[in-house]
This record gives C-alpha cells, structure tokens and sequence, in this order.
C-alpha cells in the first residue's frame, strides 16, 4: 500500500518535543538564542528566515534576526560574525544562502565558530560527520534520517541511491545513510549508466534541482513522474521540481498518483552540484 509521509506532522512532533526539552533547560536557568543573518531580500529566504524565527519562538528559544541590505559588504558580513562569536547568548549562528555574488560563502562559512555552526556546513562539522564523530549536521539530510525513522522505514543492510553531490545535501545525506548502515551508493550527472543504478536502489534520495538535471534518471523516474505521482516502488525522497516549487517527501510501496507534502528546502542548496 502506498503512502505519503506527513512531513508536517513529523515537524510537528520534533518541535513539540524540543519545546519540552527548552522547558526543562529554563527551569534549570539555561537558556539559548539563535542568531540569523539574511543578505538582501530573496523572497524564498525570507520565507525560510520568518519560518526559522516562527520556530525558535514556538518551542521557547531566543532568535536574533540580522536582515542586512544587499549591497553589505564582505567585511561588514564578516565583522558581525565575529561579533557574534563572541556573543555568549547566542548559541547558534546560521547564515542564509546564498549570499549576493559579491560575497564569498566559503570566507564566511568559515568565519562561523564550529561551536555555533548550526547548519553544519564549516570543514570541521563535515570532518565530524565524515569520521562519525558527535557535531551538528546539515539540517535536509538529518531531516531526511527522521522522516525515514519515524515512519519506521527500515534503512539498515538498505541498498540507497543518493542522487546529488552537493556539500550541504547529497554528499552529507549519503554520510548519514551510511552511518545507519546503509549500503550507498552516490550518482550524479556523470554517472554512467544511472537509470541501472538507480533501479538497483531500495532507498533513492533525489538530492538535485531538476532544471540543471533533467533527464530520466532510471526506472521512468524523471520530472514528469516526479510531478505527477507516477512512480515506481521505491523509497523516494525527492527535493525540487523542474518549476522550482517545493515538491514533497514520500514513501512509495507501489506506484500512486497524487499531490506532494513534505520538508521544505532552498533552491541554491541543490542547484550547487549535480
């Protein structure tokens, strides 16, 4: 029987969850704030930036909004990360991407403290998440790891697919599947032969824009499929579509025809490597 998992309901759960930890850390005298740094006005990043700011307040943390103009410069950028580094309220500092093309992510990603690096993109989160060591993850792939536990989706001894390179999705997604013991295996654009590799997969991951990729990418498994339902008997994660809405996050045991719900992403994050 095919079904959709409930991105929403599980979101739910987890932010219900958090907001009893917080709960219990305040009655302790501990407290946490969460800073967010927006460059400009990308409409989809404000939407994420409001969306993170809803959620800091819903389970009882602190958030600090920076929305800088786009013409900020590097140094001004640069600066307030230090200043914030050093700010010892603040538990967490997320810079939302992408940056304004003045900008190098790269000088700012590792202008963050690791201490406070919550979107787990500095070299030594990624370090620690290579060797297996305890640090904070990218925020897509780890979401992925509880929508795929908490539907009691079986992932040990799994054959899984990942289809993405990038350094915030595919490359991370496939670290984790492999920390659960799956068997991975990581495809993209150059890869010979993908739609043999992709039907070999138990467990795909679409972790790419489709406007970049668009291709069949195995097992009649293309934009058209993605959009429609019309899938194949995988397990299927899929990111974006070729309109650059947000599509959805599902379990499928048998092809199904429908709408998508589920987690939501940015754009950049998959568009950067396939």
């Amino acid at each position: 029987m095919a079904y959709l998992i409930d991105g929403k309901k599980i979101s739910q759960e987890i932010k219900d969850e958090l907001k009893a930890e917080v709960a219990e850390l305040a009655r302790q005298g501990k407290t946490a704030s969460l800073a967010v740094i927006q460059v400009g006005a990308d409409p989809a990043s404000s939407v994420y930036v409001r969306n993170k700011k809803n959620a800091c307040a819903y389970i009882g943390i602190g958030s600090e909004s920076y929305e800088l103009p786009e013409e900020t410069s590097e140094k001004e950028l640069l600066a307030l990360i230090a200043e914030l580094n050093h700010k010892e309220e603040v538990r967490g500092i997320l810079v939302q991407l992408p940056l304004p093309a003045h900008i190098n992510e790269e000088k700012v990603i590792l202008a963050i403290d690791p201490a406070k690096d919550v979107d787990g993109f500095h070299p030594q989160s990624a370090g620690a998440l290579m060797i297996g060591s305890q640090g904070f993850l990218p925020c897509t792939p780890a979401g992925v790891i509880q929508l795929l536990k908490r539907s009691d989706i079986e992932i040990e001894g799994k054959n899984c697919v990942v289809l993405g390179r990038s350094n915030i999705v595919g490359k991370p997604m496939a670290m984790l599947m492999l920390r659960e013991n799956a068997t991975v295996t990581i495809t993209h654009s150059r890869t010979k032969d993908l739609r043999e590799v992709c039907c070999r997969a138990d467990i795909l991951i679409v972790a790419i824009y489709f406007t970049v990729f668009n291709q069949d990418i195995g097992a009649g498994i293309n934009v058209n499929t993605i959009r429609t339902g019309t899938m194949p008997p995988y397990v299927i994660i899929d990111f974006q579509s070729v309109q650059g809405t947000l599509v959805g996050i599902q379990h499928l045991a048998t092809p199904k025809s429908g709408t998508h719900q589920g987690k939501e992403i940015g754009r950049a994050s998959c568009r950067e490597r396939v």
